[in-house]
């Protein structure tokens, strides 16, 4: 959109997103918004007794959430817009979890990035009704040794006028109703062996470690050297700005909180320490405590250091690698996915101040047509018995179908809180 074709909506489509950013900012005007607001700010500021969020993330079953049926506006442009609007609200009128309503329509800057100067391609499949689910990567790096040598550091670009021009199409669209707000993240990838395994395979990662540790540990200061050169590059051009509010660092995990900014701004340029930012390892789930020790550990020390909260993990279980997480710079909350033991991993973090993010289950709503309730509140329970005494959010994701049944997504939080509210008498 940096030539703002979106300028050429036809007359309805106008009036449609009007009507659409009118109602996102009457539902971000409802009392339910601020509490939830705080339900938020007090579980990231660390406020004893916080009450647990539960969020649905809804990107991967939009086949059942966002279907083509529900769009009318007929641009493409039109319905990129359509698009962010719709998903908020049809979030609060169907499914009804913790997000907070934006109050604001967000964009991100206009920003180039080539991270490695090689492509990195990959070839999709898709699944019975078309939609792509499998996918794998066309790696350029063949021979660790021979191919090191291609990856050049990161470029990075910011179209500042196509973004300020975009920016201010919409307020000229619908900015009277929903302000239009430039939000950001830090830029730098920090998913470091994912990177890895995108460039070279996961095999060939793994055999490396043993065969080429010398060029493995090249290759990880490299991604390390990448990923800070492109966060400084956005701190140096004023790119930062502010994610302590209704924004996620990382898996629909929001981020209110009063601890941020580090420093009083008061306008000044954003640090990279005023800013949640995340990072993961799933790819090393088959390794050793010591080898993640030695060959990842050091390197993700250094990229989560210059920020100001941290969020660490996705899919991967935390407690074999805990010995070397719990020492990562500015830890704030730490992914419990359903291979984690959560046991080990409650009592590791009671004392603390980082969030138990607990991810439950997903096949309870993407394998069956009718949701388990029994199953389902049972896998909240033990949850909530072993964190007593601990911060915990519930982040529903890796659901990829509700087979068109959205009333399951919706039954499962409201038993999630039922099962939250007994727990928090």
């Amino acid at each position: 959109m940096k030539d703002c074709r979106a300028k050429n909506l036809s007359k309805p489509e106008r009036r449609y997103l009007r009507k659409l950013a009118r109602r996102q900012a009457e539902l971000a005007a409802l009392p339910v918004m601020a509490e939830r607001r705080q339900m938020w700010v007090d579980l990231n500021d660390g406020t004893p007794g916080a009450r647990p969020p539960v969020i649905v993330e809804t990107w991967t079953f939009d086949r059942d959430f966002m279907p083509t049926g529900i769009f009318r506006c007929a641009s493409e442009d039109g319905k990129v817009i359509e698009r962010q609007l719709l998903r908020n609200i049809r979030n609060h009128e169907l499914l009804d979890d913790d997000k907070v309503m934006p109050d604001t329509f967000d964009i991100p800057w206009f920003v180039a990035i080539d991270e490695f100067g090689v492509k990195t391609e990959r070839e999709c499949v898709k699944d019975a009704q078309g939609v792509e689910t499998g996918y794998r990567f066309l790696h350029p790096i063949t021979d660790l040794k021979r191919d090191l040598g291609l990856l050049k550091p990161a470029t990075c670009s910011v179209d500042r006028e196509g973004t300020l021009a975009y920016k201010a199409f919409l307020e000229e669209l619908f900015g009277d109703f929903l302000p239009v707000r430039i939000r950001s993240g830090t830029y730098g990838c920090n998913m470091l062996t994912h990177r890895v395994v995108e460039l070279m395979g996961m095999e060939a990662f793994f055999m490396g470690m043993a065969d080429s540790p010398e060029e493995v540990h090249r290759l990880m200061a490299f991604l390390r050297d990448n990923a800070l050169r492109v966060m400084r590059w956005a701190e140096s051009e004023r790119l930062l700005e502010l994610n302590n509010a209704n924004q996620t660092s990382f898996g629909s995990s929001y981020n209110f909180t009063t601890k941020l900014p580090a420093r009083a701004v008061n306008g000044g340029p954003v640090q990279l320490s005023d800013m949640w930012g995340n990072a993961n390892s799933q790819e090393t789930v088959g390794i050793s405590p010591g080898m993640f020790h030695e060959f990842c550990a050091p390197y993700y020390r250094d990229v989560c250091e210059p920020l100001g909260l941290v969020y660490y993990g996705c899919c991967e279980p935390a407690h074999p690698f805990w010995a070397d997480l719990k020492n990562l710079p500015h830890l704030k909350k730490i992914s419990i996915s359903r291979w984690c033991d959560e046991s080990f991993m409650g009592e590791a973090l009671r004392g603390t101040d980082i969030v138990f993010s607990r991810k439950p289950d997903p096949n309870f709503l993407g394998l069956d047509v009718a949701l388990n309730e029994d199953g389902w509140a049972g896998c909240i329970r033990n949850t909530l018995e072993a964190t007593r005494g601990v911060a915990v959010e519930f982040i529903v994701r890796d659901v990829y179908t509700v087979h068109g049944n959205l009333g399951k997504p919706r039954r499962a939080v409201e038993i999630a809180r039922r099962e939250i509210a007994r727990h928090h008498r």
